[in-house]
């Protein structure tokens, strides 16, 4: 029996395009830009400068406070110079920007593809090998993985959920991962375990995967305390808060987080850096994203550098459409349009869509009905229509009486919208000034 959430969700058209599409290595390129912030909390200090020859795998900015991550280099070099960039979110911020000069990387990475299985490092020494090596969650809040590792005083955690799910249309770089490097995924998902120091471990998956959800029960088999589970495709699955009440039952309460419920979860692109950290004492310095879109020639999963140009993602696909009228950095659920595709790769780009002119426009928008659509949709159980209106007349002290913060930003509301108001738009706002609002309130 396929589980799920109760409350709200959508049924976009799925558009996996690059399910059966094998993942393939990007060449490096001659140039990588490298931010030192691809992480939620504070970027990271270069400990490099201008001139310094670099090797991948070789730190070149360190964690600065307590909720950072490391960055490393992903490739050998020489650092042309450090500078302010635009990233994926049309910012500008600090990065590194390197000259390819080969591939060498530093002695004490282990890049065989042997599989190695028994895991010999304690808790602290997992934890710490984590946060040497710049791990971050790989399903897009990119969230320093060693935190999360750490269950603090007065928490329990009992049940480690992998996400599987990928239930954002078009991406399929969790899915390719889970079928080609299967036994990786569940290795690094027993070494979360014994990090958190629990005898459970649930593979959350969709079951418009069948083939993962086949392969991953078989290679389970060899696992203690793995157990994998199939889920009925309804978004937004693969929030955390849903995840846990289609796998567990367990409710996360409003301003909660999951181990309030004794749950830590975990995607499998984090399962499996997690397994190159501790097992070949490599950081993260690269990862799969999928490239695709209905006009894109050749769409597809490459496993990429971090600070590769996406422009050279574009053209591994076979160049961008003529008609492309929107490109989006991850899903086209919660993904962001980005404003210039001369743009690095950073830990948290699942995904590049290239959407042609006539999917890229907004529909004119009309007033609100009052129709409950949105309503009926939010796996929240929120008013977004009311929080909306809230936000875009500023009042956003009643926005946080009505739980704007509970928001994933899932872009449920939006989507059924018979009106095509900008709902989304307008909760990001709120929900913004409201965190805004909560941390001066704090600082006072």
């Amino acid at each position: 029996m396929f589980k799920t959430f109760p409350k709200g969700g959508i049924h976009p058209p799925e558009n996996k395009l690059t399910a059966d599409k094998p993942i393939v290595v990007l060449p490096v390129p001659p140039q990588v830009t490298v931010p030192v912030s691809q992480h939620i909390g504070a970027p990271a200090v270069p400990v490099v400068e201008k001139g310094t020859e670099v090797k991948a795998g070789q730190i070149i900015a360190e964690a600065k406070g307590f909720v950072s991550a490391n960055i490393h280099s992903p490739v050998s070099g020489k650092v042309n110079k450090i500078d302010t960039f635009v990233d994926t979110t049309g910012y500008k911020q600090t990065a590194v920007l390197i000259d390819v000069q080969g591939d060498e990387w530093v002695e004490t990475v282990d890049r065989s593809t042997t599989l190695v299985k028994e895991i010999t490092m304690t808790r602290e020494q997992i934890i710490e090998r984590c946060k040497e090596c710049g791990l971050v969650g790989l399903g897009g809040a990119t969230f320093p993985t060693h935190i999360k590792m750490t269950v603090p005083s007065g928490k329990k955690c009992d049940l480690v959920i992998i996400n599987g799910v990928e239930c954002e249309p078009y991406l399929t770089s969790d899915h390719r991962l889970m079928l080609e490097r299967g036994a990786e995924v569940l290795t690094g998902a027993a070494i979360i375990m014994k990090a958190l120091g629990v005898e459970r471990v649930i593979v959350g998956i969709e079951a418009n995967k069948p083939d993962a959800i086949k392969h991953l029960t078989d290679l389970a088999a060899g696992f203690q305390g793995i157990t994998i589970q199939p889920l009925k495709v309804k978004y937004p699955q693969g929030g955390e808060k849903q995840l846990i009440k289609a796998c567990t039952g367990r409710e996360v309460p409003s301003g909660g987080l999951p181990l309030d419920v004794g749950v830590v979860v975990q995607n499998v692109g984090t399962a499996y850096a997690v397994y190159e950290a501790v097992q070949k004492n490599k950081p993260l310095v690269e990862r799969v994203v999928t490239v695709t879109g209905k006009k894109v020639k050749e769409p597809g999963n490459f496993q990429v550098r971090i600070g590769t140009p996406v422009t050279s993602l574009i053209e591994a696909a076979g160049g961008m459409p003529d008609d492309t009228g929107k490109v989006v950095n991850g899903g086209p659920m919660m993904g962001k349009a980005l404003a210039m595709t001369d743009v690095p790769v950073t830990k948290g780009t699942s995904g590049i869509i290239l959407f042609p002119s006539e999917e890229s426009r907004r529909a004119v928008v009309q007033p609100c009905i009052r129709c409950g659509k949105c309503s009926s949709a939010c796996a929240m159980g929120l008013e977004p229509w009311l929080i909306s209106v809230l936000s875009e007349k500023a009042m956003f002290e009643k926005a946080e009486e009505e739980k704007i913060t509970d928001c994933m930003e899932c872009g449920a509301c939006a989507y059924t919208c018979p009106a095509k108001r900008p709902l989304l738009d307008y909760i990001r706002l709120g929900k913004s000034t409201v965190i805004r609002m909560a941390r001066e309130r704090i600082t006072k």
